[in-house]
């Protein structure tokens, strides 16, 4: 999901830099007990001059934000005073031995596989997103297609260096501070700054046997997600509902053998098909796996190179940049047209519009995680409510509480909790134009909100929140434990979770009225000015020019 970061803390609009070096009591008890690595003397020095910052911060007892340099997060981005950690972009070291990697936490995931790629490796979790950080993945919620097999991004780190509200330089893990490195996954950076982690890898194949596997129904398109989860030969399991009777289930298989007869499937050139709509195509008419006619098959398969796999759905943002067309509505949404604006439909460059644009304050980007059991009845509510289409399905493997990352549970209301018992689970995404009138888009999220607590789910933290503190603290009741933590941890100068992610509904509202006054409000002008402003970030050169892409052998 996006999220990632969906997954990331958001952009602040002002920060304020601080170079003067931290004492070496600060990072000294981590490195001495290890040789500095390439590139390690780099990352102590800029470590350094982070804890130095926080150490003012906390000394002058006042609260400031995390600048990463990005984002792909949907909640507005607040001003106040920052920690600038841009610079900690670096993979410092990959030890193929080992099957690990030294990780600064802005490295986004088109870098961080290419350097592990190099040496026969791969993260066994990979945001689909290229431009979604490691730190993101961390201290976020990041649940994958692999993630039914290796749980979230965050549980594929054996340990982290984090800068604590203090100034403080730790090292946190299952055996060193293990309730720091459990609650700090996905805590959204609110128990201090995640500056290193160590990855494990795994054997890179080169390719993905990909299949696609045609269901008539969500609950057939359910059933068969959470089957082939139990499939010890799958290495990724997801799915797409194009409508309630076309939904197909995304199944790959890593390996190093392909049919000579079988040309590689790519999706990273502007002349390829955008994957969901290659899914689309390729399915539509098979038969589905609960028909028992032989006459046509129910599977189709691809051949996909690894890292082409990995980053399927950047062009399109899965399905999000066919909005676009919805927008500029006299655009012909054709393959032309897809082709000429291809510099446009990567997800870096699409999240740079839509937050320049002001349009996400009316775009539902929202990862919910349900029991399989009530997953169906969330789909239909959904659809109902918000008419979108298609839905992601993500299948998991849970983190059991306490903890921020979604889990399913019993069913329960704000009125009567749920008992907290981890379940099997299921991520539908949800993501589209929601309504144009405000307080109708605020009704409706709002509702959603409730509505998964009824069914005995949660959400990802990376968009729109709208819950009222006292109901989040009932929906996350582990408010005892955390705020233990963060006293014990010197994180009471951060923003805690909710105040992180919570959307101000008033300030919401007086953003919007300022924004109906504003030219952006004026069709096409919003959206031209987002197109514009991703112009000049130039992120189009990053998918230009990018490493992982198949070049063919």
């Amino acid at each position: 999901m996006l999220a990632a970061p969906h997954r990331a803390v958001p952009l602040p609009k002002l920060h304020r830099r601080n170079s003067t070096l931290a004492s070496s009591h600060h990072h000294e008890p981590h490195h001495r007990r290890f040789p500095l690595l390439p590139g390690m003397e780099r990352h102590k020095q800029a470590v350094g001059r982070i804890a130095a910052a926080v150490r003012g911060f906390f000394d002058r007892k006042e609260p400031y934000r995390i600048f990463h340099g990005s984002t792909n997060s949907t909640r507005p981005r607040p001003g106040a005073g920052v920690v600038d950690i841009s610079a900690l972009g670096h993979v410092v070291s990959v030890d193929r031995v080992a099957r690990t990697a030294l990780v600064e936490p802005n490295v986004p995931m088109d870098r961080l596989v290419e350097r592990t790629l190099r040496d026969g490796l791969v993260p066994p979790v990979v945001m689909e997103f290229p431009g979604i950080t490691a730190g993101g993945g961390f201290a976020g919620t990041a649940g994958e297609s692999s993630s039914f097999r290796h749980g979230f991004f965050d549980q594929t780190v054996n340990y982290v260096e984090m800068v604590l509200g203090n100034g403080d330089v730790v090292r946190a893990s299952a055996e060193e501070r293990p309730d720091l490195f459990r609650a700090a996954a996905g805590a959204v950076g609110t128990l201090g700054i995640t500056t290193l982690m160590e990855l494990r890898l795994v054997e890179a194949k080169k390719w993905v046997r990909t299949t696609y596997h045609r269901t008539s129904s969500v609950a057939e398109a359910i059933a068969k997600v959470r089957a082939e989860t139990r499939n010890p030969a799958n290495d990724y399991v997801d799915g797409i509902l194009f409508s309630k009777d076309h939904g197909v289930v995304v199944t790959g298989q890593m390996t190093d053998d392909k049919p000579a007869d079988r040309t590689a499937q790519i999706f990273s050139r502007a002349r390829d098909p955008w994957f969901y709509l290659h899914v689309q195509e390729r399915t539509r008419n098979l038969r589905a796996t609960s028909e028992s006619s032989t006459e046509q098959p129910y599977t189709t398969t691809d051949y996909l190179p690894l890292a082409e796999y990995l980053f399927r759905y950047d062009r399109a943002g899965f399905w999000v940049g066919a909005e676009g067309w919805t927008y500029f509505k006299y655009v012909p949404f054709n393959r032309f047209f897809r082709w000429l604006l291809d510099d446009f439909m990567h997800t870096r460059m699409l999240y740079r519009a839509l937050h320049a644009s002001g349009e996400s304050a009316r775009f539902v980007v929202q990862d919910l995680a349900l029991p399989y059991d009530k997953a169906e009845q969330f789909v239909d509510y959904a659809v109902d409510n918000f008419s979108i289409w298609p839905l992601w399905l993500c299948p998991l493997k849970q983190t059991a509480p306490p903890t921020f990352h979604p889990y399913a549970a019993t069913p329960g209301s704000l009125e009567s909790p749920r008992r907290e018992e981890a379940q099997e689970s299921l991520n539908i995404g949800l993501w589209g134009w929601g309504p144009s009138n405000h307080e109708l888009f605020i009704e409706k999220n709002r509702a959603l909100e409730d509505k998964l607590m009824e069914l005995g789910g949660r959400k990802w933290l990376y968009a729109h929140t709208y819950y009222p503190e006292k109901d989040f603290w009932r929906v996350y009741d582990n408010k005892t434990w955390y705020d233990a933590l963060r006293q014990k941890y010197h994180a009471d100068t951060l923003p805690s979770v909710y105040d992180k992610v919570r959307i101000d509904v008033e300030a919401a509202r007086r953003d919007r009225q300022r924004w109906k006054l504003s030219a952006k409000s004026i069709w096409p002008l919003g959206g031209l000015y987002g197109i514009w402003k991703s112009i000049l970030s130039r992120d189009y050169l990053l998918h230009r020019h990018a490493a992982w892409k198949y070049k063919g052998q």
